[in-house]
Protein backbone atom coordinates (compact mmCIF):
# COMPACT_ATOMS: atom_id res chain seq x y z
CA UNK A 1 0.00 0.00 0.00
CA UNK A 2 1.35 4.01 -0.56
CA UNK A 3 -0.17 4.72 2.44
CA UNK A 4 0.72 2.64 5.96
CA UNK A 5 0.06 3.61 9.62
CA UNK A 6 2.72 2.76 11.51
CA UNK A 7 6.03 3.72 13.87
CA UNK A 8 8.79 5.76 11.99
CA UNK A 9 10.97 3.58 9.91
CA UNK A 10 15.13 3.60 11.51
CA UNK A 11 17.04 5.97 9.77
CA UNK A 12 20.68 3.92 8.24
CA UNK A 13 23.96 3.71 7.74
CA UNK A 14 25.78 3.62 4.81
CA UNK A 15 26.71 0.11 5.09
CA UNK A 16 23.13 -0.80 5.73
CA UNK A 17 21.12 0.89 2.64
CA UNK A 18 22.31 -0.44 -1.49
CA UNK A 19 25.30 1.27 -2.80
CA UNK A 20 22.51 3.13 -5.22
CA UNK A 21 21.68 5.25 -2.45
CA UNK A 22 24.92 6.13 -0.95
CA UNK A 23 26.23 9.88 -1.32
CA UNK A 24 29.64 10.66 -1.08
CA UNK A 25 30.77 11.12 2.41
CA UNK A 26 27.33 10.96 4.11
CA UNK A 27 27.59 8.27 6.69
CA UNK A 28 24.09 8.40 8.36
CA UNK A 29 20.49 9.14 7.71
CA UNK A 30 19.33 7.15 5.08
CA UNK A 31 16.05 6.15 4.40
CA UNK A 32 16.04 2.66 3.65
CA UNK A 33 14.18 2.63 -0.08
CA UNK A 34 11.04 0.69 0.78
CA UNK A 35 9.12 3.45 2.52
CA UNK A 36 5.36 3.79 1.86
CA UNK A 37 4.02 7.39 0.55
CA UNK A 38 3.01 8.74 4.04
CA UNK A 39 6.48 7.65 5.57
CA UNK A 40 8.21 9.98 2.79
CA UNK A 41 5.81 12.76 3.94
CA UNK A 42 6.08 12.63 7.45
CA UNK A 43 10.08 12.41 7.13
CA UNK A 44 10.38 15.59 6.13
CA UNK A 45 9.85 16.57 9.40
CA UNK A 46 12.63 14.25 10.40
CA UNK A 47 16.15 14.52 10.46
CA UNK A 48 17.43 12.36 7.46
CA UNK A 49 19.81 13.22 5.66
CA UNK A 50 17.77 14.59 2.71
CA UNK A 51 15.47 16.84 5.41
CA UNK A 52 17.31 20.12 4.24
CA UNK A 53 17.49 19.36 0.65
CA UNK A 54 13.72 18.96 0.73
CA UNK A 55 12.94 22.41 2.94
CA UNK A 56 15.73 24.56 0.91
CA UNK A 57 13.90 24.00 -2.45
CA UNK A 58 10.18 24.11 -0.75
CA UNK A 59 10.42 26.92 1.20
CA UNK A 60 11.64 29.10 -1.96
CA UNK A 61 8.38 28.33 -3.90
CA UNK A 62 6.99 31.00 -1.73
CA UNK A 63 9.60 33.04 -1.57
CA UNK A 64 9.32 33.37 -4.96
CA UNK A 65 6.15 33.26 -5.42
CA UNK A 66 5.80 36.54 -3.19
CA UNK A 67 8.72 38.37 -5.07
CA UNK A 68 6.69 37.81 -8.60
CA UNK A 69 3.04 38.64 -8.20
CA UNK A 70 4.37 42.31 -7.25
CA UNK A 71 4.93 42.93 -10.74
CA UNK A 72 0.78 43.11 -11.41
CA UNK A 73 0.52 45.50 -8.20
CA UNK A 74 2.49 48.48 -10.30
CA UNK A 75 0.99 51.18 -11.83
CA UNK A 76 0.39 51.02 -15.28
CA UNK A 77 0.74 47.31 -15.91
CA UNK A 78 -1.99 45.63 -17.99
CA UNK A 79 -3.76 42.80 -16.60
CA UNK A 80 -2.16 39.41 -15.75
CA UNK A 81 -4.43 38.02 -18.06
CA UNK A 82 -2.60 40.22 -21.16
CA UNK A 83 -0.22 38.55 -23.66
CA UNK A 84 2.62 40.78 -22.57
CA UNK A 85 2.43 39.23 -19.60
CA UNK A 86 2.55 35.18 -21.47
CA UNK A 87 6.55 35.04 -20.78
CA UNK A 88 6.63 35.89 -17.51
CA UNK A 89 3.95 33.24 -16.27
CA UNK A 90 5.63 30.67 -18.58
CA UNK A 91 9.46 31.77 -16.70
CA UNK A 92 6.99 31.23 -13.59
CA UNK A 93 5.85 27.74 -14.36
CA UNK A 94 9.18 26.98 -15.32
CA UNK A 95 10.99 28.40 -11.81
CA UNK A 96 7.60 26.45 -9.75
CA UNK A 97 8.35 23.56 -11.61
CA UNK A 98 11.63 23.56 -10.63
CA UNK A 99 11.54 24.06 -6.80
CA UNK A 100 8.49 21.60 -6.47
CA UNK A 101 10.22 19.13 -8.81
CA UNK A 102 13.67 19.31 -6.69
CA UNK A 103 11.83 19.00 -3.23
CA UNK A 104 9.34 16.39 -4.39
CA UNK A 105 12.48 14.01 -5.69
CA UNK A 106 14.33 14.56 -2.46
CA UNK A 107 11.32 13.73 -0.13
CA UNK A 108 10.30 10.61 -2.12
CA UNK A 109 13.17 9.19 -3.86
CA UNK A 110 13.25 6.61 -0.71
CA UNK A 111 9.87 4.61 -1.88
CA UNK A 112 12.04 2.10 -4.58
CA UNK A 113 15.07 2.44 -6.58
CA UNK A 114 13.03 2.39 -9.51
CA UNK A 115 10.95 5.24 -7.91
CA UNK A 116 13.96 7.27 -6.75
CA UNK A 117 15.16 7.23 -10.25
CA UNK A 118 12.10 8.68 -11.42
CA UNK A 119 11.93 11.39 -9.31
CA UNK A 120 15.52 12.67 -10.20
CA UNK A 121 14.69 12.34 -13.87
CA UNK A 122 11.78 14.22 -13.66
CA UNK A 123 14.11 16.74 -11.53
CA UNK A 124 16.44 16.89 -14.44
CA UNK A 125 13.73 17.60 -16.80
CA UNK A 126 12.36 20.45 -14.99
CA UNK A 127 15.67 22.55 -14.95
CA UNK A 128 16.05 22.44 -18.64
CA UNK A 129 11.79 23.74 -19.07
CA UNK A 130 13.38 26.48 -16.77
CA UNK A 131 16.29 27.52 -18.54
CA UNK A 132 13.35 27.58 -21.73
CA UNK A 133 11.24 29.45 -19.49
CA UNK A 134 13.76 31.95 -18.71
CA UNK A 135 14.73 32.00 -22.34
CA UNK A 136 11.09 33.29 -23.13
CA UNK A 137 11.23 36.12 -20.55
CA UNK A 138 14.86 37.30 -21.82
CA UNK A 139 13.56 37.24 -25.26
CA UNK A 140 10.85 39.43 -24.76
CA UNK A 141 12.09 41.89 -22.38
CA UNK A 142 15.46 41.79 -22.60
CA UNK A 143 16.23 41.66 -26.47
CA UNK A 144 17.44 44.65 -27.95
CA UNK A 145 14.06 44.94 -29.49
CA UNK A 146 12.06 44.03 -26.02
CA UNK A 147 9.12 45.82 -25.75
CA UNK A 148 9.89 48.26 -28.48
CA UNK A 149 6.12 49.37 -30.34
CA UNK A 150 6.63 49.67 -34.05
CA UNK A 151 4.17 49.46 -37.00
CA UNK A 152 2.48 45.94 -38.17
CA UNK A 153 5.92 45.46 -40.62
CA UNK A 154 8.58 43.19 -40.32
CA UNK A 155 10.58 44.07 -37.30
CA UNK A 156 13.89 45.60 -38.05
CA UNK A 157 13.79 47.66 -40.63
CA UNK A 158 15.93 51.18 -40.81
CA UNK A 159 12.69 52.91 -42.18
CA UNK A 160 10.76 51.55 -39.06
CA UNK A 161 13.18 52.59 -37.14
CA UNK A 162 13.62 56.58 -37.77
CA UNK A 163 9.90 56.60 -37.16
CA UNK A 164 10.49 55.35 -33.85
CA UNK A 165 8.83 57.18 -30.97
CA UNK A 166 11.38 59.57 -28.87
CA UNK A 167 12.98 57.35 -26.18
CA UNK A 168 13.63 54.59 -28.61
CA UNK A 169 17.20 53.81 -29.55
CA UNK A 170 17.42 54.49 -33.19
CA UNK A 171 19.64 51.28 -33.55
CA UNK A 172 18.33 48.06 -32.49
CA UNK A 173 21.14 46.00 -33.43
CA UNK A 174 24.79 47.25 -32.89
CA UNK A 175 25.80 44.26 -34.58
CA UNK A 176 23.22 43.71 -37.20
CA UNK A 177 24.21 40.41 -38.12
CA UNK A 178 22.65 39.21 -34.50
CA UNK A 179 19.37 39.71 -36.05
CA UNK A 180 18.58 36.83 -37.72
CA UNK A 181 19.86 34.69 -34.15
CA UNK A 182 17.98 36.85 -32.35
CA UNK A 183 14.72 36.92 -34.16
CA UNK A 184 15.31 33.45 -35.79
CA UNK A 185 17.09 30.82 -33.93
CA UNK A 186 17.81 31.98 -30.47
CA UNK A 187 14.20 30.13 -28.70
CA UNK A 188 14.62 27.06 -30.88
CA UNK A 189 18.34 26.51 -29.74
CA UNK A 190 17.54 26.89 -26.33
CA UNK A 191 14.64 24.53 -26.56
CA UNK A 192 17.12 22.40 -28.61
CA UNK A 193 20.07 22.70 -25.86
CA UNK A 194 17.60 21.73 -22.79
CA UNK A 195 16.70 18.55 -24.80
CA UNK A 196 20.37 17.73 -24.54
CA UNK A 197 21.15 18.43 -21.08
CA UNK A 198 17.84 16.16 -20.13
CA UNK A 199 19.68 13.18 -22.46
CA UNK A 200 22.73 13.59 -20.87
CA UNK A 201 21.73 13.74 -16.94
CA UNK A 202 19.78 11.06 -17.77
CA UNK A 203 22.28 9.24 -18.87
CA UNK A 204 24.98 10.09 -15.86
CA UNK A 205 22.60 7.95 -13.56
CA UNK A 206 23.12 4.60 -15.67
CA UNK A 207 26.76 5.50 -17.03
CA UNK A 208 29.07 7.65 -16.46
CA UNK A 209 28.44 7.98 -12.71
CA UNK A 210 32.21 8.23 -11.61
CA UNK A 211 32.41 12.03 -13.19
CA UNK A 212 28.34 12.76 -12.90
CA UNK A 213 28.59 15.27 -11.00
CA UNK A 214 31.14 17.10 -13.11
CA UNK A 215 29.12 16.93 -16.04
CA UNK A 216 25.52 17.35 -14.83
CA UNK A 217 27.51 21.10 -13.84
CA UNK A 218 28.58 21.58 -16.93
CA UNK A 219 26.04 20.16 -18.90
CA UNK A 220 24.19 23.14 -17.69
CA UNK A 221 26.64 25.70 -18.53
CA UNK A 222 25.58 25.22 -22.44
CA UNK A 223 22.10 26.34 -22.12
CA UNK A 224 22.88 29.41 -19.04
CA UNK A 225 25.17 30.63 -22.25
CA UNK A 226 22.88 30.15 -25.09
CA UNK A 227 19.79 31.84 -23.03
CA UNK A 228 21.77 35.04 -21.77
CA UNK A 229 22.87 35.47 -25.54
CA UNK A 230 20.08 38.94 -25.05
CA UNK A 231 22.21 40.07 -21.95
CA UNK A 232 25.11 39.80 -22.97
CA UNK A 233 24.34 41.73 -26.06
CA UNK A 234 22.76 44.28 -23.89
CA UNK A 235 26.14 44.39 -21.66
CA UNK A 236 28.28 44.96 -24.70
CA UNK A 237 25.99 47.76 -26.09
CA UNK A 238 23.75 50.82 -25.39
CA UNK A 239 20.53 50.75 -23.51
CA UNK A 240 17.75 50.67 -25.54
CA UNK A 241 16.82 53.50 -23.62
CA UNK A 242 17.87 57.88 -23.49
CA UNK A 243 18.97 58.61 -20.39
CA UNK A 244 16.87 61.54 -19.89
CA UNK A 245 13.83 59.01 -19.03
CA UNK A 246 12.54 56.57 -16.54
CA UNK A 247 12.97 53.45 -18.35
CA UNK A 248 16.64 54.37 -18.48
CA UNK A 249 16.72 54.58 -14.80
CA UNK A 250 14.73 51.42 -13.81
CA UNK A 251 16.92 49.30 -16.77
CA UNK A 252 20.33 50.07 -15.12
CA UNK A 253 19.89 47.57 -12.41
CA UNK A 254 19.28 44.94 -14.89
CA UNK A 255 23.79 44.03 -15.01
CA UNK A 256 24.30 44.48 -11.40
CA UNK A 257 21.26 41.42 -10.91
CA UNK A 258 22.76 39.62 -13.80
CA UNK A 259 26.31 39.50 -12.38
CA UNK A 260 24.99 39.12 -8.79
CA UNK A 261 22.98 35.72 -10.35
CA UNK A 262 26.15 34.45 -12.66
CA UNK A 263 27.66 34.87 -8.80
CA UNK A 264 25.49 32.55 -6.83
CA UNK A 265 25.52 30.09 -10.00
CA UNK A 266 29.07 29.62 -9.78
CA UNK A 267 29.40 29.24 -5.97
CA UNK A 268 26.61 26.26 -6.51
CA UNK A 269 28.51 24.76 -9.07
CA UNK A 270 31.76 24.56 -6.88
CA UNK A 271 29.63 23.37 -3.69
CA UNK A 272 28.05 20.64 -6.00
CA UNK A 273 31.29 19.14 -7.49
CA UNK A 274 33.77 19.71 -4.85
CA UNK A 275 31.08 18.67 -1.92
CA UNK A 276 32.09 20.79 0.74
CA UNK A 277 32.19 20.98 3.66
CA UNK A 278 31.63 16.64 3.81
CA UNK A 279 34.59 15.87 1.79
CA UNK A 280 36.43 17.52 5.13
CA UNK A 281 34.73 16.15 7.68
CA UNK A 282 32.66 12.64 6.61
CA UNK A 283 29.93 12.17 8.88
CA UNK A 284 29.30 15.46 10.36
CA UNK A 285 27.17 17.55 8.05
CA UNK A 286 25.04 14.75 7.28
CA UNK A 287 21.56 15.91 8.58
CA UNK A 288 22.78 20.16 8.35
CA UNK A 289 24.91 22.13 6.12
CA UNK A 290 26.41 19.70 3.64
CA UNK A 291 27.06 20.87 -0.04
CA UNK A 292 23.92 19.62 -2.01
CA UNK A 293 21.69 22.03 0.77
CA UNK A 294 24.32 24.82 0.19
CA UNK A 295 24.02 23.99 -3.49
CA UNK A 296 19.92 24.15 -3.20
CA UNK A 297 20.51 27.84 -1.24
CA UNK A 298 22.85 28.92 -4.26
CA UNK A 299 20.80 28.12 -6.96
CA UNK A 300 17.78 29.62 -5.63
CA UNK A 301 19.80 33.05 -4.86
CA UNK A 302 20.91 32.66 -8.48
CA UNK A 303 17.14 32.46 -9.39
CA UNK A 304 15.72 35.00 -7.15
CA UNK A 305 18.21 37.58 -8.76
CA UNK A 306 17.35 36.53 -11.99
CA UNK A 307 13.72 37.41 -11.39
CA UNK A 308 14.58 40.65 -9.67
CA UNK A 309 16.21 41.43 -13.10
CA UNK A 310 13.74 40.55 -15.04
CA UNK A 311 11.18 42.60 -13.33
CA UNK A 312 13.82 45.65 -13.64
CA UNK A 313 13.32 45.39 -17.57
CA UNK A 314 9.52 44.87 -17.15
CA UNK A 315 9.32 48.04 -15.44
CA UNK A 316 11.51 49.73 -18.14
CA UNK A 317 9.21 48.89 -20.99
CA UNK A 318 6.34 49.94 -18.31
CA UNK A 319 7.99 53.34 -18.47
CA UNK A 320 8.50 53.57 -21.63
CA UNK A 321 7.08 56.85 -22.71
CA UNK A 322 6.66 54.95 -26.38
CA UNK A 323 4.38 52.66 -24.45
CA UNK A 324 1.10 54.04 -23.58
CA UNK A 325 -0.55 51.42 -20.68
CA UNK A 326 -3.44 51.48 -22.97
CA UNK A 327 -1.71 49.46 -25.72
CA UNK A 328 0.49 47.37 -23.37
CA UNK A 329 -1.50 44.23 -24.06
CA UNK A 330 -1.88 44.72 -27.47
CA UNK A 331 2.15 44.94 -28.06
CA UNK A 332 3.33 42.21 -30.85
CA UNK A 333 5.44 38.94 -30.08
CA UNK A 334 3.88 37.03 -27.21
CA UNK A 335 1.40 35.19 -28.34
CA UNK A 336 0.17 31.92 -27.12
CA UNK A 337 1.47 29.65 -29.81
CA UNK A 338 5.01 31.52 -29.23
CA UNK A 339 4.87 31.07 -25.34
CA UNK A 340 2.86 28.48 -24.12
CA UNK A 341 2.85 26.68 -27.18
CA UNK A 342 6.38 26.31 -26.81
CA UNK A 343 6.77 25.16 -23.56
CA UNK A 344 4.22 22.53 -24.18
CA UNK A 345 5.82 20.83 -26.81
CA UNK A 346 9.11 21.40 -25.03
CA UNK A 347 7.40 19.45 -22.15
CA UNK A 348 5.93 16.77 -24.18
CA UNK A 349 8.89 16.01 -25.41
CA UNK A 350 10.86 16.17 -22.01
CA UNK A 351 8.24 13.31 -20.70
CA UNK A 352 9.00 11.30 -23.55
CA UNK A 353 12.45 11.48 -22.69
CA UNK A 354 11.55 10.93 -19.02
CA UNK A 355 9.73 7.99 -20.03
CA UNK A 356 12.08 5.95 -21.69
CA UNK A 357 14.76 6.12 -19.52
CA UNK A 358 12.35 5.55 -16.33
CA UNK A 359 11.47 2.37 -18.33
CA UNK A 360 14.90 1.22 -18.93
CA UNK A 361 15.78 1.88 -15.06
CA UNK A 362 12.52 -0.43 -14.18
CA UNK A 363 14.31 -3.29 -16.44
CA UNK A 364 17.18 -2.58 -14.33
CA UNK A 365 16.29 -2.01 -10.91
CA UNK A 366 12.48 -3.46 -10.95
CA UNK A 367 14.33 -7.18 -10.41
CA UNK A 368 16.08 -6.15 -7.21
CA UNK A 369 13.37 -4.61 -5.08
CA UNK A 370 12.50 -7.77 -3.95
CA UNK A 371 16.02 -9.14 -2.86
CA UNK A 372 16.77 -6.34 -1.38
CA UNK A 373 13.79 -6.14 0.64
CA UNK A 374 15.16 -9.71 1.76
CA UNK A 375 18.19 -8.67 2.61
CA UNK A 376 17.05 -5.57 4.70
CA UNK A 377 14.94 -8.54 6.49
CA UNK A 378 18.01 -10.46 7.44
CA UNK A 379 20.35 -7.77 9.05
CA UNK A 380 17.41 -6.10 11.28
Amino acid sequence: MLLNCGQPLPLLRHTDVPPRVIENFILTGYRFPNYSLRDCLLSAFRPTNETGNFWTHFLPVFIFSYYFVEVFEWDGAPDGSAPFFYPLWNYYIGVFCLLMASSMAHLLNSMSLVVREVCFFVDYGTISAYTVGSSLAYYYYIHPRAGILHSGRHNGSHAEMKSQPVGVLMSYYAVPEFRVFFEKYYIPCACVVAIICVLSCCNTRQRWRQHRYIIRTLVFLLPFLISSTPIFYRLLTRSPYLTAISSFTASTSMSSFFYRHCFWLLVSAIFNISKFPERLAPGRFDIWGHSHQWFHCCTFLSILDELHMIKAEVRAILLCPALPPAILSHLPGPTVTSTYGVMLLLQTTIISIIVWFSWRANCIYGPQRDQLEKKHLKRH
